[in-house]
């Protein structure tokens, strides 16, 4: 079925929009000298268009099964010119047939069989047009499902890449622990299966909010306490306006894991990690600061853990995330700014 035919509105709005095309079909006809007058000529072409709009409707169905291509021009010319013909006849004889009933002068026919092949051309033009656009949005549709679905699975592979990299640097610490002091080495393995349970329920969900993001750098920083002890340092300071704002799942735990084990662990007196978060116009921005020593490099080389983060945003917001990594007056400073999404 015809997508007009299909919706009541649709039909009487393309009905409307033949009221000018009548408008101007009577003021031709009343122009050429017709001795019927303007009322009488409008009582006799308005049916006469009524039937006619319908015959317009007719290459639609041609235009589906017959898109435009070269190898079947020649074979639409003479299809849509023996169409052309065939409705200017129809409007002539409908507006002869309305003429008869209501006993009117007919207008000439001449005129309305031009007019009537013309319309019927100019409505084969705006069917293909239709139709192509339609296929244009359809098309551009998919491309934004396919560089969606496309975005997705690069996100799933990026945070499937950092799971088992969390996991070899926490048994390892585990380990280094177990020979040491087996009861903080229990108390770890605790503490790490904790926060696993947490990671697993959220980490699943494509966004998580602020604060329960917070709520897993904390569980992490737990198990990197009973390690480190009184040289871990944490001051954190979170804007709460942030605390509904949409972010990647694990998003922060890598940045607080090199912050830990590329800053922290490297000082025999260990240092701070100061966690903030704030809110900039439309957006959201968290710095992480921490401690190192500037003697070695092993942070400033942009490790698995900060290039997956920063590909993440890159992936997620495109030029509306800004990632900024290295040492900044003393501290080596992680900056990220991205928009603020509710969830």
């Amino acid at each position: 079925m015809h997508p007009i035919l299909a919706s009541r509105r649709r039909l009487l709005l393309y009905l409307l929009a033949w009221t000018p095309i009548l408008a101007l079909l009577c003021l031709l006809t009343w122009a050429s000298g017709a001795a019927a007058s303007w009322i009488d000529t409008a009582a006799v072409l308005a049916p006469a268009c009524g039937i006619y709009a319908f015959a317009c409707l007719s290459p639609w169905y041609i235009a589906r099964v017959q898109p435009l291509r070269l190898s079947n021009l020649t074979g639409l010319i003479t299809t849509y010119t023996g169409a052309s013909l065939a409705g200017g006849l129809l409007l002539v004889g409908s507006a002869r047939l309305a003429a008869a009933v209501i006993d009117k002068p007919a207008p000439q026919w001449p005129l309305l069989f031009g007019m009537g092949a013309l319309l019927y051309l100019l409505s084969v033009g705006s069917h293909y047009t239709t139709l192509a656009l339609a296929a244009s949005h359809h098309a551009e549709r998919r491309a934004a499902e396919a560089r969606t679905l496309a975005r997705e699975a690069e996100l799933h592979v990026l945070r499937m890449q950092l799971n088992p990299h969390f996991l070899f640097n926490s048994l390892h610490s585990i380990s280094a622990l177990a020979t040491a002091d087996g009861a903080r080495a229990r108390e770890m393995c605790i503490r790490l299966a904790d926060f696993l349970r947490s990671s697993m329920g959220l980490g699943d969900r494509e966004s998580i909010p602020l604060r329960d993001e917070l709520a897993l750098v904390r569980c992490y920083l737990d198990v990197e306490q009973v390690q480190f002890g009184e040289r871990l340092r944490v001051e954190s300071e979170i804007d709460p306006d942030c605390d509904g704002c949409a972010v990647p799942a694990l998003l922060l735990q890598p940045l607080v894991e090199n912050a830990v084990k590329h800053g922290i662990a490297g000082l025999v007196e260990g240092g701070s990690i100061r966690l903030a978060a704030r809110r900039v116009a439309a957006g959201v921005s968290i710095t992480l600061e921490n401690a190192f020593d500037p003697e070695t490099s092993a942070q400033g080389s942009m490790g698995l853990g900060l290039a997956h983060v920063r590909r993440r945003l890159q992936v997620r917001y495109g030029a509306e995330a800004v990632f900024d990594a290295g040492p900044h007056a003393g501290v080596y400073r992680v900056v990220l700014r991205f928009p603020c999404e509710s969830i």
